[in-house]
């Protein structure tokens, strides 16, 4: 384990599956949902910017406005046509709101397989950073990028539900929604805050990882799962939670695949989530409810 080449690896990995689980977390706190579409988000924004630079010559940069656009519209069509009226109906129970985003994940993967084709397409480098080398490692500019990315879209996501109006009414909603609606503040608008902020981070998180990895129509539901036992392990109690959770789940990952293969590394992430959701399904920082 004392490769830095692997810690780098690991470092890349876990911020990738950070940035899910933020978009995850945002839902969470501002709506008291888990949104296992996040994934979907992630993987449409990066279709798109990648199509859009090979198929019809966009910039980088460009795409990725498109791209994360798309995240952010498909986001917050799935609080106003899918939770919304769902939970509605349902009185607020959250089980038939989570099945109804599950369906609403499959749908989003095939209609991306239709619409963008059935095979990997190519994401350029978001920053085109080169690849440059610290001592004895080397440091690809998809690597870097990831995690410099990561690193300012964690912080300015801190500081906004911190030192902002909205921010801490998006917390105060997801607290106590009705208490909030008592009080004159417009629970639905800041719901949509909440969808629209995860939709955007969930685009980010697909474009730069894409980059390296390549985007496909069935990448969404794997990169929800990472993305959610990042959260898992992280907890729901800081903002910068998500990121601890996903890197430890980077390292779980980069070295259980080094040591055990990619089965074992499949099989490690998920003891570790089961370990979790046993012993302490708070994750390693609780959130605590302001009443």
């Amino acid at each position: 384990m004392s490769d830095p080449q692997l810690w780098l690896a690991a470092i890349e990995i876990g911020c990738f599956f950070a940035l899910v689980a933020l978009s995850i977390y945002l839902v969470v706190v501002g709506a008291s949902f888990f949104n296992f579409a996040a994934g979907p988000y992630a993987m449409a924004a990066a279709l798109l910017a990648g199509y859009a630079a090979a198929h019809w010559g966009v910039p980088v940069l460009l795409g990725a406005v498109l791209g994360i656009a798309v995240a952010v519209g498909i986001s917050l069509i799935t609080e106003i046509v899918v939770v919304r009226p769902v939970q509605r109906r349902s009185g607020g129970a959250e089980l038939p709101a989570l099945v109804a985003v599950t369906a609403t994940l499959f749908a989003i993967q095939q209609l991306a397989g239709t619409v963008f084709g059935r095979t990997p397409v190519p994401v350029p480098n978001l920053l085109g950073l080169p690849d440059f080398r610290i001592g004895s490692v080397g440091v690809q500019g998809t690597t870097a990028t990831i995690i410099l990315v990561t690193a300012v879209a964690l912080a300015a996501t801190v500081l906004w539900l911190r030192a902002t109006a909205t921010g801490q009414l998006l917390r105060a909603v997801g607290d106590n929604h009705d208490a909030a609606r008592m009080i004159g503040v417009n629970v639905n608008r800041v719901r949509l805050w909440a969808f629209g902020l995860s939709g955007a981070i969930a685009g980010i998180a697909g474009i730069i990882f894409a980059a390296k990895s390549g985007a496909q129509f069935t990448s969404g539901l794997s990169w929800t799962l990472t993305g959610f036992l990042a959260l898992v392990v992280g907890g729901t109690g800081k903002p910068w939670a998500p990121l601890i959770g996903g890197l430890a789940l980077g390292w779980v990952q980069v070295f259980g695949s080094f040591y055990f293969g990619a089965t074992g590394s499949s099989i490690a992430i998920f003891l570790v989530a089961l370990v979790f959701f046993a012993f302490r399904p708070e994750g390693l920082f609780q959130r605590k409810v302001r009443v």
